[in-house]
């Protein structure tokens, strides 16, 4: 039972609170929303173009809109599952080549998933005046082959959206998210555009490595343009972009693109002290010590600082 005494301590209290009102409470409080780790991918050559997979934490910095930024997580040659995206041009352009193509494709992918991490898989989408999902993620390479058995070229080039839809579908996977799109040229008729296309790969943290096939070597039927904008979507995501002819430079290139994914770091940080920016992109660079190294990751992500939209939150 609670006496009298009680209730009326508590009654002077509750009425000294309102009295003060909010000098009853410290006025620099704030909560701040916890900011959302920045993920980056890594790979690192040196002078002579050759993957470097034997550095440490210390070895490397991150800037982040220029604020040097404290390394929370660094794994050395990640063993996080791949989630592989892997678009293929049907477009009326590829023509014969297709065929060729498909087969590097479902060699590559037989080894990635035959030698890789038990967790990896593989979503394949073709696209020509449309995007089309053919299987979404799965390790069944019985379904994968089927798939591509039933590709045949014809229309346009949507680039674009099948890099917007495949992008969103991996935002949402746990692990690492790589885009492999295997086209021989520019877009045509998609309706997403290229800044579109770039920011929902920066979203969804994905590396995009295109592999440009070009059955036109001169310069004359050529779209120099699309190339282009292939060659920036790569070096934007922290990939890199291959244009080999068919046969074994075709093969090769895959190759390298799993060597690359097997000999990556794996850094992140939660953003601390970065000057805002209007449209919410904040840019990367990542020095290594070494003479001669280099890193191949993202430029930038979009997100909030540790203040998110430049706010705090006063206590409720």
């Amino acid at each position: 039972m609670i006496g009298r005494g009680v209730f009326r301590s508590i009654g002077l209290l509750a009425c000294l609170a309102l009295a003060l009102g909010p000098r009853a409470f410290p006025q620099d409080a704030v909560f701040r929303v916890d900011v959302r780790l920045v993920r980056l991918l890594a790979s690192v050559k040196d002078a002579s173009g050759r993957l470097i997979g034997s550095l440490n934490k210390s070895d490397f910095t991150v800037f982040d809109n220029g604020v040097a930024q404290q390394i929370s997580l660094f794994e050395h040659h990640t063993e996080q599952p791949l989630s592989i995206a892997v678009l293929i041009d049907t477009s009326g352009s590829t023509g014969k080549e297709l065929r060729y193509e498909l087969d590097s494709v479902e060699r590559f992918l037989r080894a990635l998933l035959r030698e890789g991490n038990p967790g990896d898989a593989v979503a394949l989408y073709s696209f020509n005046w449309q995007v089309n999902l053919m299987n979404s993620f799965t390790r069944r390479m019985t379904r994968i082959e089927s798939n591509l058995r039933l590709l045949k070229s014809e229309g346009g080039t949507s680039l674009y959206d099948a890099i917007y839809l495949a992008s969103r579908d991996l935002e949402s996977r746990e692990g690492r998210h790589v885009i492999v799109v295997v086209t021989d040229g520019g877009d045509t008729t998609s309706t997403k555009t290229y800044h579109n296309a770039l920011e929902a790969a920066q979203v969804a943290d994905t590396v995009m490595y295109p592999v440009l096939v070009m059955p036109i070597t001169n310069d004359a039927g050529r779209n120099i343009g699309g190339e282009n904008a292939l060659t920036t979507l790569a070096a934007s995501t922290g990939g890199r972009v291959f244009a080999p002819s068919l046969g074994a430079e075709l093969d090769n290139a895959f190759s390298e693109i799993l060597r690359e994914l097997r000999t990556q770091y794996l850094i992140g940080f939660y953003p601390r002290n970065t000057p805002a920016s209007k449209d919410s992109f904040h840019t990367l660079r990542v020095p290594v010590r070494g003479a001669g190294l280099r890193v191949i990751t993202r430029n930038g992500y979009y997100g909030d600082s540790d203040q998110p939209n430049g706010k705090t939150y006063p206590p409720r």
